[in-house]
């Protein structure tokens, strides 16, 4: 077998940037449309929707922003606590 010096030795997923590839590819088509739709019609909305998702994607050592928000969210609001004063 093969060892490669890749990261984790060929392993790994693909990333550019600071995104994998499926969400930068999600980003690049949602960031066209949305200068199409700005440039013929004036909307924003798509842009802001596009920066929007950009922001979550973003991932670094394998977490990212919105699984960031899931996991917060579920230890404030979703998750029972147990405290036991004495």
């Amino acid at each position: 077998m093969k060892t490669y010096i890749y990261p984790q030795n060929l392993k790994a997923k693909p990333h550019l940037w600071l995104w994998g590839m499926r969400d930068f590819v999600i980003l690049a088509i949602a960031a066209l449309l949305s200068v199409v739709l700005l440039v013929h019609s004036g909307l924003l909305f798509p842009l802001a929707g596009a920066l929007c998702f950009a922001f979550m994607t973003i991932r670094m050592e394998d977490t990212t922003v919105m699984d960031y928000l899931g996991y917060a969210t579920r230890h404030f609001v979703t998750s029972q606590k147990y405290y036991e004063w004495r």
